[in-house]
Parts: structure tokens; sequence; C-alpha cells
């Protein structure tokens, strides 16, 4: 990530993407714009984009779809800054892989301070903060229950063992060292097994929910351990130092 964070503006009304680009600029970022799809596909094969804001309406095309397509070819984070402000708009902005919603009319300094928030639990210490850390965390402590890296144990809300396999375990880990970020199938596979996920394979998401009936509250839907449709999952809950 570069040292302010380039920001993407996407957006189909001049107006708007001038707004944005000039707060930006002003809190320290810097801000590129683009007003349709080709436009956007343009800058992110040819520049280093560390958050995209993304309309829903953009002309033609739909932001959702392009929400998908950016998380699955990209990875990086997404705010949808939209007119549509229904709740069903804003689930599925989310489910399409987007990490926040905003509604027009929209206060520069909220925007600013989502976009520091989120990428600060994204993307992960610089090399040099990461090599003065004395040691990676080895107790996660959340509203389920604590796990225990270096024991490789879970125990529940009440302090009782539960038994997890080796996979589980790692897949855990994973998602509580970095709660809140979108990890895609491949980075996933890439740290349980060292390759790339298949489409062809569904072995993850088996692991998956084997890990979220073992966890999560039984016979409700998933709430901390949530699917990005195209793209991974992503951990919803508080994450705490054991």
């Amino acid at each position: 990530m570069s040292v302010s964070g380039h920001i993407l503006i996407v957006d189909d009304e001049p107006a708007v993407r001038d707004v944005l680009r000039q707060g930006l600029e002003e809190a320290g970022f810097r801000a590129s714009e683009a007003a349709d799809e080709a436009e956007l596909s343009a800058r992110l094969e040819s520049e280093a984009v560390d958050l995209v804001t993304l309309d829903i309406g953009l002309g033609a095309s739909d932001g959702l779809q392009l929400a998908r397509e950016i998380r699955a070819d990209f990875n990086i984070p997404i705010i949808m800054i939209t007119g549509r402000s229904e709740a069903i708009d804003r689930v599925r902005g989310l489910e399409q892989g987007a990490d926040d919603y905003i509604t027009k009319p929209f206060y520069l300094a909220e925007v600013t301070l989502r976009i520091r928030n989120i990428l600060k639990r994204y993307y992960p210490l610089p090399k040099n903060a990461a090599s003065q850390a004395q040691e990676p965390q080895q107790r996660f402590k959340f509203s389920l229950g604590l796990l225990d890296v270096a024991r490789r144990e879970f125990t529940d809300v009440d302090g009782k063992p539960v038994v997890l396999t080796d996979t589980e375990l790692q897949l855990l880990e994973l998602f509580l060292r970095y709660p809140a970020r979108i990890l895609t199938r491949d980075e996933i596979m890439r740290e349980l097994r060292s390759r790339n996920w298949s489409p062809e394979e569904r072995m993850l998401d088996g692991h998956v929910a084997r890990l979220r009936r073992k966890i999560e509250p039984l016979g409700e839907a998933p709430k901390f351990v949530k699917s990005v449709r195209g793209v991974g999952y992503v951990f919803t809950g508080e994450v705490h130092p054991g």
C-alpha cells in the first residue's frame, strides 16, 4: 500500500467525483477518478489501487456486478457510495464484496474516517513494523470463545474445549488474525495447502461448513464466518487479544 493510500473514485457524476477527490486529497490520500467501467478497468490494470469507492448505478453498468469482479480479480477493499438507501440495497452491496456502504448525500469527514479504518484493518503491518514485533499474537478472544494457537485448542465461552481438526484450527486462526478482511479462496488455500484454490474442488467450502457447525450457534445462519459470493470468506466478529 502507498504511504497515504491510493483511492480510486468510481462514479458517473463529475460533481461527486470532484468533491470526493478534493476531500480525499486534502486528507492526505492520492485520489484518481473513473467515470465508467472502461476507465475503472484501465486504472486497475495500470495502477496500484488501495481502495475503490463505487456507485451502484454506474450508467449502463451494474455496480454490484463490478464489485464482485473487482474482489475476484484484485481483492482490494470497496466502499459503495450510492444514492440507493434501501436496506436491501445495502445487504446486496455487502454480499457482493463491499466492505462498507455509504448513502448520498454523504459527509466527507465520515467517508475519510471509514476509508482510514478499512485500510488499517485490511492491510497487514509493513515489514519494518512486523520485524519490530516480538512475537505474533498467540491467543484470540471473541464472543464465541478463545483460540490458543500455541496449545492448538479452542474453548467456548464456558471454557469447554471444542474439538477441531488441524485444518479447522488453521482456518479459525486465519480468520481471527484478519477480522473484517475478505479473504479469497486462493489466499486461504495458499495458507492451508500452499496452492491455489480450484473451482472444481469444494474441499475448502466443506472445511468452512464444518468449522461453522462447531463454533456458530446451532440452528442459525452464520453470523461470524460469512461467505462473500464468488470471492471467499470474511470473519465479522470483534477479536481481542486473549
